[in-house]
């Protein structure tokens, strides 16, 4: 008996394709995803491209801008936390986000973030305190939760596995022009005019981004048998994660790991987490549409995919945040230079990018390549962990290019493979891909900053000579258990005039300060940078045990077509006709 147009399957590993596409349905297994016609594929990438420029140009800019930021707003105890309630805000809602897109169509969802991450940008730029900016940017993270994730299921809703890989190119080039243009742009507006412009410039590229999204862009929309929403697991959810990451934020810095707020708050955020699965079990079993199904982890490229990306995005996410710090502070570049200085990095990264996507387009095969990234990565981290006080412009280069090119190479392979084996749970998957590896990013930024910070203080004591600590007095050295007068070139002016008012021994005394609290930073970031190598060592290790399913699709559109002709005429064949 002839297969009805729903249950025709791929040909040899080639997409099969309809003039009459029926509508997407989450619960479709084992087909590829539909096509769109050429018009509305290109739309959507280009509405998908500016929503990726705009969540990735903020990044940059913000984090390059740093530093001049702590130091107006007098926040540097708070150095990490601007990011990590940007990171805690938006972590929460990535499952969250993908499953509505499922639900209710991806455009709706892109319309609501991009709003939302717009207000927020306005309100951070016009922060007064550090609280404000804060709370700001945990209100930005509410609407970029919708940006990235959303996009990249988008990828998987338009093309085959085998041509993501190409399409990889592409969305990277993005990433790589933001991470560019951001640091330096970030850093000439932080000098040239204020640094609330790195908040405002996302306003007029998100006006584009909505004007794109509402005229331009279609729907998108998967049709589901029930839509009924998550609400109590969506509730646990959040209920987890927050005390989880404010736990892993206060331990070590604010509050002993082994205090009764911490404890509280990790057993807390145990109790709701296993809440939070034992419910979703109990709505797959249903048949309804919990925010992340668990039996996605019995699919191991699934679980190993997750494993390594929140390790490897930890060491990432922990060691990038900090360059920009020390470029100005140890090797004191000014906030222009430091983000040019980024500029080498990403610059590798986008062009290890596009190779290794168009070799997983040409072989159909993706493992080599994620441990082959992971292997320049670690050689990257360790030429980071070289590092020191007299480290020149041209190291910290060196380091950064191979970095790259390592990031480059692992940057979307585990989407690609997770979208692969899971073509019915595209928008669940890869939100919950997502989800984890920001999980791991807010742990790292919030652990390694508790890192950097104790170990300053005691690193900047010891490299203080003996007779300093016995002839100044301990009120002066102790307010430089703050490095922040690195980072305020008008602070190390005014204290050297202070100094030089006692002649040639004053500047001496000044610029052996100084050196010293050079060296406490460089040792504070020095093990951030230990944590890095040894988090990609292990990410390397569970890489090893990913394994390789060919990617299904085709190479061009050409031969898919003359599958779909074909199986369009086959199908026209009435059973009359067989007899």
């Amino acid at each position: 008996m002839m297969k009805s147009p729903t249950q025709a399957k791929p040909m040899d590993g080639i997409a099969v394709e309809r003039n009459a596409t029926p509508p997407l349905s989450a619960e479709t297994p084992n087909v590829d995803q539909p096509r769109y016609t050429q018009r509305e594929t290109l739309l959507t990438m280009l509405g998908v491209l500016l929503v990726m420029l705009l969540a990735s140009l903020d990044q940059t800019i913000v984090s390059t801008a740093m530093p001049h930021i702590i130091s107006e707003l007098q926040g540097f105890d708070r150095y990490t936390w601007v990011t990590t309630a940007y990171m805690l805000t938006s972590t929460v809602m990535v499952p969250i986000y993908g499953k509505l897109s499922d639900l209710f169509g991806r455009k709706s969802i892109f319309l609501i973030g991009v709003s939302v991450f717009l207000f927020g940008s306005a309100l951070s730029g016009a922060a007064q305190t550090m609280n404000q900016l804060i709370a700001f940017r945990a209100l930005q993270g509410l609407g970029a939760a919708a940006l990235l994730p959303i996009a990249i299921a988008v990828v998987g809703d338009l093309f085959t596995p085998r041509e993501r890989g190409k399409w990889q190119g592409v969305t990277t080039a993005v990433f790589g022009l933001s991470s560019i243009l951001g640091p330096a742009v970030g850093g000439w507006i932080t000098e040239n005019t204020t640094w609330r412009w790195v908040f405002y410039v996302n306003l007029p590229i998100g006006l584009i981004a909505l004007g794109v999204l509402i005229f331009l862009m279609p729907t998108l929309h998967r049709k589901v048998a029930k839509t009924k929403i998550d609400y109590i697991g969506a509730v646990l959810l959040v209920l987890g994660t927050v005390p989880m990451l404010l736990g892993f934020t206060w331990a070590g810095g604010d509050l002993p790991w082994l205090s009764v707020q911490i404890i509280g708050l990790f057993s807390f955020a145990l109790v709701a987490l296993v809440g939070f699965f034992i419910y979703e079990i109990r709505l797959a079993h249903r048949g309804e549409q919990p925010i992340i199904d668990p039996r996605l982890f019995k699919n191991s490229i699934f679980s190993i995919s997750i494993l390594v990306t929140m390790i490897t995005n930890m060491g990432m996410f922990g060691s990038i945040f900090f360059l920009p710090l020390f470029a100005q502070g140890v090797m004191g570049v000014s906030a222009t230079n430091s983000g040019l200085l980024l500029s080498p990095m990403m610059i590798a990264l986008m062009i290890s990018s596009v190779i290794s996507g168009q070799l997983i387009s040409r072989f159909g095969k993706y493992k080599w390549v994620a441990i082959v990234g992971l292997l320049i990565t670690i050689a990257g981290m360790y030429l980071l962990y070289r590092l020191n006080v007299h480290s020149a412009n041209l190291d910290l280069s060196v380091a950064m290019i191979v970095v790259g090119l390592g990031l480059g190479f692992g940057m979307s392979t585990y989407t690609i493979a997770v979208q692969n084996v899971m073509p019915d749970k595209i928008g669940e998957s890869t939100s919950a891909l997502t989800f984890f590896r920001s999980i791991g990013s807010t742990v790292a930024l919030a652990a390694m900053g508790s890192l950097m910070s104790s170990a300053y203080v005691p690193a900047f004591h010891n490299a203080l000579p003996a007779n300093l600590k016995l002839m100044l007095p301990a009120k002066l050295i102790s307010a430089l258990d703050n490095p922040n007068i690195l980072l305020s070139p008008d602070a190390q002016k005014q204290m050297l005039q202070q100094f030089s008012k006692y002649g040639p021994q004053g500047k001496v005394i000044y610029s052996q300060l100084i050196e010293a609290v050079k060296v406490g930073l460089t040792q504070g970031i020095h093990n951030v940078f230990i944590l890095s190598l040894v988090l990609m060592v292990i990410g390397l290790v569970a890489a090893l045990f990913l394994k390789e399913v060919p990617l299904r699709g085709s190479m061009t559109r050409k031969k898919t077509q003359t599958v779909d002709d074909l199986t369009t005429e086959v199908e026209s064949v009435s059973p009359a006709m067989l007899h």
